[in-house]
């Protein structure tokens, strides 16, 4: 009887984990991303620093700015950094729970699946878990709050900058924040629609946290063109152009014969003249005020300061918008086609020195649809985490009011979640029970982790937190700073609902996906791929198979 040919359908370099194997690998690997940002979750969470290659520095306890900082290479650790990702771009806030809450509810059905569960029933218990997530925090754990309920909105943003570098200066900064929020909110049929993009940032080091300002307008990091143009311009009319203030090219290339110096003198005089009537026209309609996007010629610039008029050449094109924005004009392409239409007003542009460096603000305008936050702080360290801090509580606060829907926080939802869950689980039946279960307990690894990093005893903090929601006490949390649990909306602990929402959505995905690989394959091989230590694909020595020298892609 002859032997079969084993028939082999991968080259040979592929790498292949199976089953429970597969499994385990993509676990463990997700939950170690869990791990690395579980330390900085809430306001006694410890700080990260990361060292990138080139040696800069960024300190932060700012889940997704850790895991973009760190360079992963797991393929199912980079989809729980997706989570944090997603979170980020939907709220702002909340990322390392989202993570964390991923970490634990791969976790617990890792125990699952050594019980025999399928990963499949696992995947299915989960979703159930997560729509009734959704459904309980709608309708039992959230409070309706509104575009003028400003304690309520300072509280968000306040909640959001607590354990951030910016925790000193919170009441500072969550006024700044809730008035920043409401100066760009466009009200539509439905609500409000905010985008956080008109609320610049400008960061300066020097002056303390508590010095940071919010500016009705718009501030520019762009000095004037001519030291002859007035510092400051009352009542100010902005001509707002895409267009360079240059003499123009043509098109095509053109060819000039001049034979005399006198026509040579001509032709200056000419481009001269043509500079003079771009200048009159911006005069005529009444500018005193130029913000250009793009270059100023020197002789434009002379004849500017000569008319009194203030101007800024190469401004960013997202400044132009935002400049329209907060003034009220139109940015314009053709200066011939400039009108008193298309200007732009404010109360006052005026040059001020800001640590040593030169700043135009565009202030007093009539209704700024657009404002600017000049953020200050010791080092350039603090100021960058300030930043980042005031970014989560510009995204939260406008969430709550495009939303208009808030939740306590502390950990409050998720033992109120836990809780309703396992009276849900009952009703499931079946095994997918143990997973709804199982999802109920991942939930209380926000509080746990809340209580251990703040030195807290997790176990007796979740009896006591479970003891006052037994009681329908929804609101009951974690005091982080005495260790007691105590009415979250008293203390004035409050986050937006799809925080919440988006975080147990973002990550009940994440782990289902996680759970339902059961086969890996890795291609190591092809031209482009990483060397391995050996100096080919996958780290054989010296090349493929042996050969010397780096071979490998030319088997």
């Amino acid at each position: 009887m002859s032997m079969r040919q084993p028939v082999f359908i991968l080259s040979e370099d592929t790498e292949r984990t199976r089953g429970r194997d597969a499994q385990e690998n993509n676990i463990n690997a997700a939950k170690a991303v869990s791990e690395a940002v579980r330390t900085t979750l809430g306001p006694k969470g410890m700080d990260k620093m990361l060292v990138d290659s080139l040696g800069d520095v960024v300190i932060t306890n700012d889940g997704v700015t850790i895991l973009k900082e760190m360079d992963i290479d797991h393929p199912a650790a980079k989809m729980v950094v997706e989570v944090a990702k997603t979170q980020e771009d939907e709220v702002g806030d909340g990322t390392t729970t989202a993570v964390v809450i991923a970490g634990e509810l791969l976790k617990q059905a890792q125990d699952l699946i050594d019980q025999d569960v399928h990963p499949t029933i696992i995947a299915s218990g989960f979703r159930l878990a997560a729509n009734k997530c959704q459904e309980i925090l709608e309708e039992d754990v959230s409070v309706d709050v509104s575009v003028d309920d400003q304690e309520r909105l300072k509280k968000v943003a306040e909640t959001a900058m607590t354990g951030k570098g910016a925790e000193s200066a919170r009441d500072t900064l969550s006024e700044l924040t809730v008035k920043a929020v409401k100066s760009v909110a466009d009200e539509t049929a439905e609500g409000y629609e905010i985008d956080t993009d008109n609320v610049k940032i400008e960061k300066k080091v020097g002056g303390r946290v508590e010095d940071s300002e919010l500016v009705d307008g718009m501030i520019i990091d762009k000095e004037k063109v001519h030291p002859g143009m007035p510092d400051s311009v009352d009542e100010a009319k902005i001509a707002l152009l895409s267009t360079p203030l240059e003499v123009q090219e043509t098109e095509v290339d053109a060819e000039i014969q001049i034979t005399n110096p006198d026509q040579l003198q001509q032709f200056l005089d000419e481009e001269e003249n043509m500079l003079k009537d771009l200048v009159q026209k911006i005069k005529d309609v009444g500018a005193n005020v130029v913000f250009c996007q793009k270059g100023i010629d020197d002789m434009a610039q002379h004849y500017l300061a000569k008319e009194g008029i203030l101007a800024v050449r190469r401004a960013k094109k997202s400044d132009m918008e935002k400049l329209a924005r907060a003034t009220g004009g139109s940015v314009v392409s053709n200066i011939k086609e400039l009108d008193k239409e298309d200007l732009g007003h404010a109360g006052k542009v005026e040059q001020q020195k800001i640590s040593g460096d030169n700043m135009l603000y565009v202030t007093e305008c009539e209704n700024p649809k657009s404002v600017s936050v000049i953020i200050r702080g010791g080092t350039e360290h603090v100021v960058d985490e300030v930043e980042r801090a005031f970014n989560d509580a510009v995204r939260v606060v406008g969430v709550a009011i495009e939303d208009g829907s808030v939740v306590a926080g502390g950990s409050a939802p998720e033992v109120e979640l836990a809780l309703k869950l396992r009276d849900y689980a009952a009703s499931v039946g079946g095994r997918e029970q143990l997973a709804v279960e199982s999802f109920a307990n991942a939930l209380e690894i926000v509080p746990r982790t809340l209580a251990e990093n703040a030195g807290l005893d997790p176990i007796d903090t979740l009896v006591d937190l479970r003891s006052q929601h037994e009681t329908d006490d929804f609101a009951a949390g974690l005091d982080v700073f005495t260790g007691e649990v105590i009415d979250m909306w008293e203390a004035g602990v409050v986050e937006p609902l799809r925080v919440k929402t988006q975080a147990i959505d973002s990550a009940a995905e994440a782990a289902t996906m996680i759970l339902r690989i059961d086969d890996v394959i890795s291609g190591k091989g092809g031209e482009g791929e990483e060397e391995g230590p050996g100096g080919a694909p996958g780290g054989a020595p010296g090349g493929m198979g042996g050969m010397p020298g780096g071979m490998g892609g030319m088997m």
